[in-house]
């Protein structure tokens, strides 16, 4: 039988997901981390979350590293939300329309790839093949990446999806697969998913002209927010733009932007 996550046990889970993700767990986050983690007790046969915290630890199983890590961070998203960014989004490449250069946008916390969709749509509808553009959406679970890649969803949360979108960029499920809908292959040709942590050293990932980095910095220190927007801020062009989410603010994080409006700065020249 499971014993009950202790609280000398739930800090060593605070420590590794800080460690490892950057995420600070208040110590409300207890039952979420009792409720995650179980299974993989289970899985293991093991009788103790520290029993747990000494398998990741040990090298025995590397993969479940990356599996504790997957089920610790959490991932809300679905299809436009706070549509404002999106109707800024709207005017940024209706602006671009017609220019040689590419328009690329980064959904920097893409989750199951709602958010990286949108962004394509938008893109899609106001570029089209005249302008060329692309969408990367990254996340540090690999769980949630591998199902914004099949972009197989329930109807329900398509909710949000303006009608003429969903005529024009989605498939609704028939039959067994009723009830769901996939993202058209042309669109999700256009959009391309990797692997990153915010937290770390970033590789090479070019420029862009917008970034998306929304209802993520809630989760970090002041220092891990100061650390990670330097880092995705040094990726937007000169002039780019950086959207967060509603509920955050850049105030003593960054000089390096200038608020717009409420959640949108753009990068100094």
């Amino acid at each position: 039988m499971t014993q009950p996550l202790s609280d000398p046990e739930f800090a060593l889970f605070q420590r590794f997901i800080f460690d490892a993700a950057g995420i600070t767990l208040p110590s409300s986050k207890k039952a979420l981390v009792s409720g995650r983690l179980a299974k993989r007790l289970h899985q293991h046969q093991l009788e103790s979350y520290g029993e747990y915290f000494r398998l990741l630890h040990s090298g025995e199983h590397p993969t479940e590293l990356q599996t504790a890590v997957d089920l610790l961070t959490t991932n809300e998203t679905y299809f436009f939300r706070e549509p404002k960014h999106f109707d800024f989004l709207r005017q940024q490449a209706l602006a671009a329309h017609g220019r040689t250069a590419m328009f690329r946008v980064w959904s920097a916390a893409s989750s199951s790839g709602e958010e990286a969709y949108s962004i394509a749509m938008v893109l899609a509808d106001c570029l089209g093949s005249d302008t060329p553009w692309e969408v990367m959406g990254s996340d540090i679970s690999t769980r949630v990446l591998r199902g914004a890649q099949r972009a197989h969803y329930s109807a329900e949360r398509a909710r949000n999806i303006p009608a003429s979108y969903l005529k024009r960029f989605c498939l609704r499920g028939t039959q067994e697969y009723q009830g769901t809908l996939l993202i058209d292959h042309a669109l999700r040709s256009r959009v391309h998913f990797r692997q990153l942590n915010l937290n770390a050293a970033l590789p090479q990932l070019g420029t862009f002209d917008i970034v998306f980095l929304r209802n993520v910095m809630i989760y970090f220190s002041d220092a891990t927010k100061r650390e990670v927007v330097e880092r995705v801020i040094a990726t937007l062009k000169p002039g780019g733009h950086f959207l967060i989410g509603h509920s955050e603010s850049l105030s003593d994080i960054t000089q390096a932007v200038q608020a717009l409006a409420p959640s949108i700065y753009r990068k100094n020249p």
